[in-house]
């Protein structure tokens, strides 16, 4: 048997999520390697690796996110990074019966009518959302796995100006963070994020200054503006 019981491989250990994670006091020693160490796109790379740490959890946020635009001008690059490589993540964890838990996205809901559970069809808004379903396809797949459909931002908010027709669950970063601990042993489907609101109305929290603008006016009419996600599950854990 390769895994002890407190180790936990984090993936993406550069990026803004893994940086809260590392923050967070917990009895799980943790690692977050870099590229070189672990690359998502070579399988005995990540062999390797997980031979080396022997870990009994694997936190997959490795990926491709922003720019947005970049996963309709470079689909190669959104593909590997966030579907190829996502795939082989779960082939080595279920060859050592390692427990992943994969970060997808709230976006992979149609946002039609708001307030989804983990149950309802989904239908990705973007590209992004795309790459990140095609990800979660191959982690359904692996059954000692957990997908976390995630709507979370960084703090404080980056932009001067805010939706006030998209409806979300915004939450920053270091609240998930500290969180996380308690969701890793589940299995399944979690929905995970903050109180359905506006982003702006989530925005002029901790900013009296921000700006309003409207999604439909720059996105168009039939731009899903309900995303809002049911997080009934994921608060019942947690409290």
């Amino acid at each position: 048997m390769l895994t002890y019981k407190n180790k936990i491989i984090v993936t993406g250990g550069t990026g803004r999520f893994a940086q809260e994670l590392k923050k967070v006091t917990s009895k799980y020693k943790m690692y977050f390697p870099k590229k070189n160490a672990l690359n998502i796109l070579q399988l005995k790379n990540i062999e390797k690796y997980i031979k080396k740490i022997k870990p009994k959890y694997l936190i997959h946020l490795a990926g491709l996110s922003r720019p947005m635009s970049i996963h309709d001008t470079d689909i190669n690059k959104s593909i590997d990074l966030n579907i190829i490589g996502t795939a082989n993540i779960v082939k080595i964890c279920s060859k050592f019966n390692i427990k992943l838990i994969y970060f997808s996205t709230s976006y992979v809901y149609p946002g039609v009518k708001g307030g989804y559970n983990e149950k309802d069809p989904v239908l990705p808004i973007n590209n992004y959302a795309w790459s990140k379903l095609g990800g979660e396809s191959s982690v359904h797949l692996y059954k000692n796995s957990l997908i976390l459909r995630a709507c979370m931002t960084e703090k404080p908010f980056l932009h001067k100006k805010a939706f006030t027709d998209f409806i979300t669950n915004f939450v920053f970063h270091e609240v998930l963070a500290k969180n996380i601990f308690k969701l890793i042993d589940k299995k399944g489907i979690i929905n995970i994020g903050g109180k359905a609101q506006s982003v702006y109305k989530f925005a002029k929290k901790y900013n009296s200054k921000i700006k309003k603008i409207s999604a439909k006016k720059i996105f168009g009419s039939k731009f899903p503006l309900k995303q809002s996600i049911s997080i009934k599950k994921y608060k019942k854990i947690i409290r």
